[in-house]
């Protein structure tokens, strides 16, 4: 056997190899970016989700943002207020102390209160149902569909079909966001956790309109504005709409409501 055959190719392979590795190293320290090293210390703090309900790429994106202060601590809806206040120890800075929030959906118009216009018997998807005509099968354009979209959406098992509507389970939502962008018909917001009072219908149509589409709609009377006492609610658009901010929970326009689509969250 010729040794040389195998010594010679073994020392050719192991010095490329040498060479690789010193050059990878140099370029790896030539190269290098420099991450600030509270970026993942704020990544551990968050719960991991990956929603995208803060509007970034996911946690590692959001915590590069709130370093660099782009985006304040509080911006993780999954996380809340605790999340919040450990980023906001940990960089040094005060938390907005911002409460937290609900997902809620507009509409009551249940299967024994909406009317509809035909039977429904396509893909179980709100958003296809919406491109047909009168988007969608409920007599009012505004109502929940009821298919599910948002259902599919919720990472959080927050949100279910009962009786034909989208209900939210406020104990689970983490106000991630992502059923109000399932929704076509806009009728998701977020809203305080605290809030007791909600005009649930997102109907713009006149009074009578609504009356034949829906029991309990929204017909824009305005007798909740002035019983009011706070400037706490207004109608625009025929429709009436809730200022947190003043709302005291007083229920004077509860009661007044002719249409019960103002009503009152009862916390258990």
């Amino acid at each position: 056997m010729d040794w040389n055959n195998i010594i010679y190719p073994a020392l050719s392979i192991g010095g490329l190899g040498i060479i690789f590795a010193l050059g990878l190293g140099i370029a790896a320290k030539k190269f290098a970016v420099d991450v600030d090293p509270r970026i993942p210390q704020v990544r551990d703090i968050l719960p991991g989700a990956n929603c995208g309900g803060c509007g970034y790429a996911g946690c590692d994106a959001f915590a590069k943002a709130v370093v660099e202060g782009e985006a304040l601590p509080s911006g993780c809806p999954v996380g809340g207020s605790s999340c919040a206040e450990n980023i906001a120890a940990l960089l040094g800075i005060e938390s907005s102390g911002e409460g937290k929030q609900i997902a809620y959906v507009k509409c009551q118009g249940t299967c024994d209160k909406a009317r509809e216009k035909y039977a429904y018997d396509g893909v179980m998807d709100c958003k296809n149902a919406n491109f047909l005509q009168g988007h969608g099968s409920k007599a009012c354009e505004y109502g929940c569909l009821g298919l599910g979209s948002c259902v599919r959406a919720c990472m959080f098992d927050a949100i279910h079909i009962v009786d034909g509507i989208a209900v939210v389970d406020e104990e689970k939502c983490t106000s991630c966001g992502m059923c109000i962008g399932a929704c076509p018909k806009s009728l998701i917001e977020l809203v305080p956790y605290d809030s007791k009072v909600r005009v649930e219908c997102h109907s713009t149509n006149k009074g009578k309109e609504v009356k034949l589409s829906c029991d309990v709609g929204c017909i824009g009377c305005r007798l909740c504005t002035k019983v009011c006492e706070f400037d706490a609610i207004h109608v625009d658009n025929n429709l009436a709409t809730i200022d947190y901010e003043k709302c005291t929970a007083c229920m004077k326009c509860v009661e007044k409501c002719p249409t019960n689509a103002i009503t009152v969250k009862e916390k258990e």
